[in-house]
């Protein structure tokens, strides 16, 4: 007959159960889905016949690990060799995963069972674990399964400072959601303003200077021609600040209170500090995607490939598309659309905002933008897969795309891609040497500033006991032990006298001289004056 074990994988370790009257069991599933929750019951048909607890929390997340991706460690296969019947035929071993059953098939060779019964019992097991080994709580199963969690998500999150795409993510998804805030309140400001003042919408077009003049005109009949230069400031051109004079005195507008006027400065400067803090936006955005994604950004620019990042979900994502994928990235839509209604396929998404398909002719705009979408997809794998990134491929793919540019419109012969990326890849192997070069010796400095202070840190420490030293504290139990030590060390230098007689003015000299020594090497404190004055008083 053969005989079932299942396997348990638990935070706290591995647990091998047999199961007993295995085909009555199978015959009746019903009863061992009732059995289930009754502890009684089922450890009459299920008993523990191994357990192999982890040695450490780091054990215990390699082990994870390795069940996951359908590995099998060399922990789990040592307690199966171990623990499992001699005659494998005989013997067939339950487990959870079909995987990493799979994978334990294979190399141990054991019969397998992944559905049906196992995973009944595998249920209840989960249910009475703490129950079924002894020593082992609920709490402390509890707490075990909890740190195994923590550390397995956080192996599995791996975050890179170097190659942060997700905050590029979210900068793009901030500034095109700036963008449609800053229009949005640039219209409320200019048909707010534009009771007061109507004309000027007219004369400046541009939504932040527009609120900047708002902020410094205020009631228009207040201006005159001294306030032509901070005019000039704002608009920089003189002509349209003088136009903007002369339209305040001839204006159609109704007057309005200093209230009013107040509120719209308000606003106006909320609008005007949203602009700027876009601006400081987009260098932020600038100088991650020149870290993250040098290659595609010097070929497509900062603001398309980083949509191309955030519509991929990431970078890595990015490089595993296709060429004739990213080529309609962002016009899903499109494509569905005339896939259903079998009309003509859109020929570009996202990457339509670069500048080469608004410079190709009409007719080559799609010939324009899969060559463009080739080279994206060959720049995004670059920059995911390279360890020092930069951006020799991106300027070398950058001039292929103006090449074929101008190939299309005067029929000049661009260079042959093999002699492109040979010239490539020898300046990019002489950039990364140099960055490799000056990364050491920033790393030899950090070095070097750190043994500074080091040293610096040790030295105020030998300083201040050098001062204690001074002050006479913690140095004069030393000294006396080095006199006491000499004074242990004279008796072999002194030869041993003939008769008790020789002895005692032998023993008035030692000390006499080991009081000479301390008056000499111990420096004069206010004890030892003390000790003096009271050496005087009982001689007189």
């Amino acid at each position: 007959m053969v005989q079932l074990h299942v396997l348990f994988e638990h935070a706290a370790g591995y647990a091998l159960f047999a199961v007993k009257e295995v085909e009555e069991i199978g015959m009746l599933l019903p009863m061992v889905e009732e059995c289930v929750t009754k502890i009684a019951k089922f450890t009459s048909m299920v008993s523990l016949a191994a357990f192999f607890p982890f040695k450490s929390a780091q054990g215990a997340l390699e082990n994870i690990n390795a069940i996951s991706e359908g590995v099998v460690h060399a922990d789990l296969r040592l307690f199966l060799e171990t623990n499992m019947p001699e005659s494998k035929k005989k013997a067939m071993l339950g487990v959870s995963d079909s995987k990493i059953g799979a994978a334990l098939q294979e190399e141990l060779s054991f019969s397998i069972q992944t559905g049906g019964v196992v995973v009944e019992i595998l249920r209840g097991v989960r249910l009475h674990f703490h129950s079924l080994v002894k020593g082992l709580t609920a709490q402390a199963a509890s707490k075990a399964q909890l740190g195994l969690g923590h550390s397995y998500s956080r192996s599995k999150v791996k975050f890179n400072v170097n190659r942060a795409d997700n905050m590029i993510i979210q900068s793009i998804a901030l500034l095109d959601q700036l963008d449609k805030d800053i229009n949005t309140f640039s219209m409320r400001v200019r048909e707010w303003y534009g009771y007061h003042f109507p004309e000027l919408i007219k004369i400046v077009a541009d939504n932040s200077t527009y609120c900047r003049l708002t902020q410094l005109i205020g009631n228009r009949k207040e201006l005159s021609e001294e306030s032509l230069e901070s005019l000039e400031e704002v608009v920089m051109d003189s002509a349209k600040a003088q136009a903007i004079l002369d339209a305040s005195r001839s204006s159609m507008g109704m007057d309005i209170s200093p209230i009013d006027l107040i509120n719209i400065e308000r606003f106006s400067n909320r609008v005007v500090s949203l602009a700027d803090y876009r601006r400081g936006l987009q260098e932020y955005l600038r100088s991650r995607m020149s870290q993250v994604a040098p290659n595609l950004a010097a070929l497509i620019g900062e603001v398309v490939g980083a949509r191309l990042i955030s519509h991929a979900g990431s970078l890595t994502n990015l490089a595993k598309y296709p060429a004739s994928t990213v080529q309609i990235l962002g016009a899903e839509k499109a494509l569905f659309r005339a896939l259903k209604t079998r009309g003509n396929t859109p020929k570009y998404g996202l990457i339509f905002h670069s500048t080469f398909i608004g410079r190709a002719a009409a007719k080559n705009k799609g010939r324009i933008s899969r060559y463009l979408a080739n080279k994206c997809t060959i720049a995004s794998r670059i920059d995911c897969f390279s360890e020092v990134p930069t951006s020799v491929f991106g300027d070398k793919l950058r001039n292929q795309v103006e090449e074929r540019l101008s190939f299309y419109e005067t029929g000049d012969l661009p260079r042959k891609n093999v002699d492109v990326m040979k010239e490539a890849m020898k300046e990019a192997g002489d950039v990364t040497t140099e960055i490799k070069r000056k990364l050491e010796k920033k790393e030899k400095k950090r070095k070097k500033r750190e043994s500074k202070l080091h040293e610096e840190v040790n030295g105020g420490a030998n300083g201040t006991a050098e001062i204690k030293a001074e002050n006479g504290e913690p140095e004069t139990p030393v000294k006396k032990k080095k006199i006491k030590a000499e004074v242990v060390e004279t008796p072999d230098d002194v030869e041993a006298p003939a008769a008790e007689e020789v002895e005692t003015p032998a023993k008035k000299k030692k000390k006499r001289k080991s009081e000479a020594m301390e008056t000499e090497e111990l420096p004069e404190t206010p004890v030892t004056e003390k000790k003096k004055k009271k050496k005087k008083i009982k001689a007189e």
